[in-house]
């Protein structure tokens, strides 16, 4: 064998001994578990966070006694187990959270703080954890029905129409008097008053068709009166029902506002820096703004504004437990709302916790949890 042959054999033993020491080391590499990203270094792990909060049902709701829970808190619960931290919460009003962590007073806001471009120049925020809308609130159905189904009766359009058809009425009784006073004494003579009020009296009842007998014109004018009366009446009675039914159907529209198309011309109403004050403002619809959800919707309940506008969810919460049967909450949603826990710029928090958020929520616990504290949708 040549100088040339004992090389190359050589290179191809080695070629084969790299190549199954290579297919030899592959399955330790692979069975290597790669590290947790989501892991804190071992000198934070147990540290106490400040974490802001706001009260805000279902997502943050503290009970007589001072103690949390809700959808936000127990996610934010979950995180913290995962990450290994502890919280010290600190309850704070909305622009305190914000400021709280801008000043660096606050690690993280835990509540339904909803993600918009203004709040991320100021600060960060994790993933988002819940997708919602804003929503409408308005007197529910029959909610004091009574009085303003008496108000629109009363109402100067109403009362103008009841009017005129008084108007027509009588207009009809003097034509007909005026043929039958001398004729036919008996039904409609008497002094002026009594024969208009017969003339009246007929006119009201052959509209109606009730037509008791009591009264009826004999003299060929009275009766061609009667005949030409007759077939218009319907036409009256009919356009007079019509109005009476608009008016008392307007009612039952709840304010007459069924979508954020309507609320231009209604007395609105929100919570003071919500993300729904900014878009109310973004559209040009004028608003009355309010400490506090519960005052806005105290407010709507009194009649004092047409609609209040703000975070679907926690609508329906306040409204279901304490407005059940004077408010309700329209279907249709606008302004997507993306809720997420809130965090200083730049904090070495944001990619551990994102990680642990999606971890939580791609879990089959978190519709059930979303369930309990929110209902199914």
């Amino acid at each position: 064998m040549g100088h040339r042959d004992v090389a190359a054999g050589a290179r191809i033993s080695r070629f084969m001994l790299v190549l199954l020491l290579c297919l030899l080391g592959a399955p330790a590499f692979a069975q290597q578990p790669a590290p947790a990203a989501s892991a804190l270094p071992d000198d934070e792990v147990g540290t106490t966070l400040r974490v802001g909060t706001k009260t805000a049902p279902p997502f943050v709701v503290r009970d007589t006694q001072g103690r949390l829970s809700g959808l936000s808190i127990a996610l934010w619960q979950r995180v913290a187990d995962q990450l290994g931290l502890k919280s010290n919460y600190v309850q704070r009003d909305l622009p305190g959270l914000f400021a709280g962590l801008e000043n660096g007073d606050l690690d993280v806001a835990v509540a339904a703080l909803t993600v918009t471009e203004p709040r991320e120049a100021r600060i960060d925020f994790t993933f988002p954890f819940y997708t919602t809308g804003l929503a409408i609130a308005v007197p529910a159905d029959g909610n004091g029905g009574a009085w303003r189904t008496v108000s629109r009766v009363f109402s100067w359009p109403f009362l103008t129409a009841l009017a005129a058809l008084a108007g027509v009425l009588l207009l009809v009784g003097v034509a007909v008097w005026a043929f039958e006073r001398h004729r036919n004494p008996e039904e409609f003579g008497g002094g002026v008053l009594n024969g208009l009020g017969s003339g009246f009296w007929w006119a009201a009842v052959t509209m109606t068709t009730v037509g008791y007998g009591d009264k009826s014109p004999r003299t060929l004018g009275g009766r061609l009166i009667g005949l030409v009366w007759m077939f218009a009446a319907i036409i009256v009675i009919s356009s007079f029902t019509a109005a009476i039914a608009t008016s008392l159907t307007v009612d039952k529209l709840s304010s007459g506002i069924q979508n954020v198309n309507d609320l231009a011309h209604a007395r609105v109403t929100t919570v003071a820096g919500s993300a729904a004050a900014v878009s109310l403002a973004d559209r040009g619809i004028t608003f009355n703004r309010r400490a506090s959800l519960e005052t806005a919707l105290t407010n709507l309940a009194e009649g004092r504004v047409d609609a209040v506008v703000y975070d679907a969810p926690l609508l329906k919460y306040r409204i279901r437990r304490d407005y059940a049967s004077r408010l309700s909450v329209l279907d249709h949603t606008f302004e997507r709302q993306d809720y997420a826990f809130a965090l200083p710029q730049g904090s070495h928090l944001r990619e551990p916790v994102n990680r642990a958020i999606l971890a939580i929520i791609d879990d089959r616990q978190w519709s059930r949890l979303v369930a309990r504290y929110i209902g199914s949708p």
